[in-house]
């Protein structure tokens, strides 16, 4: 677990968390072989590339009512929240929505060995039905745009939507803003200095 303990030192973690978090690394390895959960090579650096990635999301809007993450693949940012968050006594309730049935059983089996609780949709996002959500999460799924058409169907007109970007996302943001008016906050990645978190409030159509 020391690895673990390291890569999540600056992060305020219980060593519950820590064990939990651990259990869902051994099985990203053991199943991505198979269904290729993230890329072989960021393998080497799972715990920094993939799980502070995650526990980032988290810091910059606390979880609160129903938290919805698109596109979840391996669980990354959502699932890695929704188990950092059992340390919180709220009313929290986490939903999961995967198109692939393979990553879906992927999901549901650490929900299952790490005890956390929750909701695993099998769908398209486009096709379920609206969640009302009060915070919005997708890593690697789309371009702005396109998650901005997702957060029009899912999120609550007050909530938030967190989006990590990579190098190109003032460029996505100008794009969509010819589509979309919306509040961007962009808060740089701790892992990646030309990489940003973008909290995004208010997005309504033109």
């Amino acid at each position: 677990m020391s690895d673990a303990a390291g890569a999540l030192a600056g992060f305020d973690v219980s060593r519950e968390t820590i064990e939990r978090l651990t259990i869902y690394a051994d099985l990203v390895r053991k199943w991505n072989p198979k269904i290729n959960l993230v890329s072989k090579p960021s393998l080497e650096t799972l715990w920094t590339r993939h799980f502070v990635d995650s526990l980032q999301v988290a810091q910059i809007a606390t979880p609160n009512g129903h938290w919805v993450d698109i596109g979840s693949g391996g669980g990354f940012p959502g699932l890695v929240v929704a188990i950092a968050a059992m340390e919180i006594e709220a009313d929290l309730r986490f939903t999961l929505i995967e198109s692939d049935q393979r990553k879906c059983a992927f999901l549901r089996t650490v929900l299952r060995e790490t005890g956390c609780e929750a909701k695993v949709l099998a769908k398209r996002i486009e096709s379920v039905d609206p969640q009302q959500a009060d915070i919005v999460s997708a890593r690697a799924l789309a371009d702005l745009e396109t998650l901005f058409s997702f957060c029009d169907r899912h999120l609550k007109p007050e909530g938030v939507a967190l989006f990590p970007k990579g190098v190109s996302w003032k460029k996505e943001v100008d794009n969509a803003a010819k589509q979309w008016n919306f509040t961007a906050d962009a808060i740089t990645s701790l892992t990646e200095p030309n990489a940003v978190i973008l909290k995004i409030r208010g997005n309504a159509r033109v």
